[in-house]
């Protein structure tokens, strides 16, 4: 299959390793900022056919993960409201709150749906006129157009009962927020790939000038992974810091302009709060005065108690790539898969589960 079996052979496989190996000399240490690379990785055992001189570190690239607990806890508090049928993608029912999760509550009897579009919430509360329907929008650039497209269908049906719960968060901003917190000196960035298709790879340009820090834009597959690692050794041992696009079939430079125009439409930026680094500004997606008429915050009167974050759990370092997962006490132990202390271990993106699930270990 075109763009598929050339991206696994394991002959071009070998030959990128060799050239890896042979011209990486200098201590390194990459961030993959997209969960779908963090599980590639590991599926793949990227890791251990490295050389020593490279580290890779999962970074905040699952929007999961991200998700502040006190964004939980309201979205918690908005699916036990009246009358409300609450709305989700499957990945966030089991995330912890402060004090539940949305998985908890529907045993409670909340009426929590999954769904797997915004097309399917809005066709609840089109079925619903007596409820109020919510759908909870976590998600990065790439999920945004899509959301704001469902705002613009029920603003276009009249459909006055969808709202959603937007924590969506925009990663260029993240990025830098790492960067100016110093507490991992990194070489490079292998940017996300789903992401960069929708805002193109001229985002990231200000990490290259401002900060001289190296990015490529990497596909998923094995080939594409360790070509951008090869792109990345290659800037930094000729002294360069450039945006460089790996994943040329489907990132371009100023990438989906249609997508970005309906998110400009519909959403604004604002600050928001990441899980494990705190509030960056203008890192988050709200919705503009025009369809401030479909948020739920406007909507409902919100009134959460006082957040905690798991006991022990060390998801905010991982996402900020100070630990590894086999680093957190709870790893394999008192979190798993079937009974997650935090969110890198709920999302099949979040760091904890990929590497609990492919063995990777120190």
């Amino acid at each position: 299959m075109r763009y598929l079996s050339e991206y696994r052979d394991p002959t071009i496989a070998k030959k990128l390793i060799e050239d890896i190996k042979r011209l990486s000399k200098k201590p390194v240490k990459f961030m993959e900022v997209c969960g779908t690379h963090t599980v590639s990785i590991s599926k793949n055992g990227i890791r251990q056919v490295l050389p020593e001189n490279i580290s890779l570190l999962s970074g905040p690239g699952c929007p999961v993960c991200v998700t502040a607990n006190g964004d939980i806890d309201k979205a918690i508090a908005i699916a036990e409201a009246p009358d409300v049928i609450f709305t989700t993608f499957g990945d966030m029912m089991k995330v912890p709150g402060s004090y539940s999760s949305l998985a908890g509550k529907r045993a409670d009897g909340a009426d929590v749906r999954i769904v797997y579009s915004t097309l399917d919430a809005l066709k609840i509360a089109k079925n619903n006129p007596d409820k109020k329907v919510v759908f909870f929008a976590v998600g990065f650039e790439t999920t945004a157009p899509t959301i704001a497209l469902s705002i613009l269908e029920a603003h276009r049906q009249g459909i006055k009962n969808y709202f959603i719960y937007s924590v969506h968060k925009l990663v260029p901003p993240a990025m830098a927020a790492l960067l100016n917190l110093g507490e991992v000196k990194l070489d490079g960035f292998i940017c996300p790939g789903h992401v960069s298709v929708i805002i193109g790879s001229k985002p990231y340009e200000f990490i290259a000038r401002d900060y001289k820090i190296s990015c490529v834009i990497a596909g998923f597959e094995p080939i594409d992974i360790l070509q951008s690692i090869y792109m990345l050794v290659s800037q930094v041992e000729n002294g360069e810091a450039k945006v460089e696009i790996g994943y040329k079939r489907g990132v371009s430079f100023l990438g989906n302009t249609k997508a970005q125009e309906v998110m400009e439409e519909v959403f604004r930026p604002c600050d928001a709060d990441w899980r494990g680094i705190g509030v960056i500004p203008e890192s988050g997606l709200a919705l503009s005065n025009n369809f401030k008429g479909f948020d739920a915050v406007e909507i409902f009167d919100i009134d959460v108690p006082p957040t905690r974050e798991p006991v022990g759990c060390s998801c905010g370092e991982i996402l900020r790539g100070v630990k590894l997962p086999y680093d957190c006490k709870l790893f394999g132990k008192a979190c798993t898969p079937e009974n997650p202390a935090g969110p890198c271990m709920v999302s099949t993106e979040g760091s904890c589960a990929a590497y609990y699930r492919y063995g990777e270990s120190s």
